[in-house]
């Protein structure tokens, strides 16, 4: 296959053990840690696929899909998140990334993501997070967002504050 691909990511012992699985399914792997390393990279270089981090420590990984694509509309990208949530997933297609991955996501999953073709969808995961779980995960994230305030957060949520503290102290449900 010989296909080129860039992986950005700031989680250096993910990106490393992603780039070694994607060079022995036969690409050829180049590797950035943040925004403005994989821009000097996108400056001089095509690729045919990139693999792009949602947060990176300098920048959001949505707008370096918007400048791979601007740079090669060609190159499918693919995002991935720790926040998985409808939003993001939108924000990730209007950009121009094929498809859009929660993390943890297991190797092949992303390969088969990026190699299938725009007509296909990839099969469904194999351990989906059950709606608990991302639930929990997206009132964590508002949570954050929101700077830890309990009051602002439940707000947001449109949930009373009690039931948001309630939950806040709970443990993550099960994947």
């Amino acid at each position: 296959m010989n296909k080129t691909l860039l992986v950005v990511d700031d989680d250096l012992p993910f990106r490393e053990r992603l780039s070694r699985s994607m060079e022995k399914k036969g690409f050829k792997v180049n590797s950035a840690e943040s925004f403005s390393s994989a821009s000097e990279i996108i400056e001089t270089n095509k690729y045919d696929y990139a693999i792009v981090d949602m947060r990176l420590s300098d920048g959001s990984g949505l707008e370096l899909i918007k400048k791979i694509q601007n740079k090669s509309p060609l190159t499918r990208s693919l995002l991935l998140t720790g926040y998985g949530n409808i939003a993001t997933a939108v924000a990730a297609i209007k950009t121009g990334a094929i498809d859009y991955l929660p993390k943890p996501a297991e190797v092949d999953q992303i390969y088969d993501a990026l190699t299938n073709s725009k007509e296909v969808l990839p099969p469904p995961p194999e351990n989906p997070m059950t709606a608990d779980r991302i639930r929990w995960e997206h009132i964590q994230r508002v949570f954050f967002q929101c700077k830890r305030n309990v009051s602002e957060t439940a707000r947001r949520l449109r949930m009373h504050r009690r039931t948001l503290q309630r939950i806040l102290n709970k443990h993550a449900p099960r994947e």
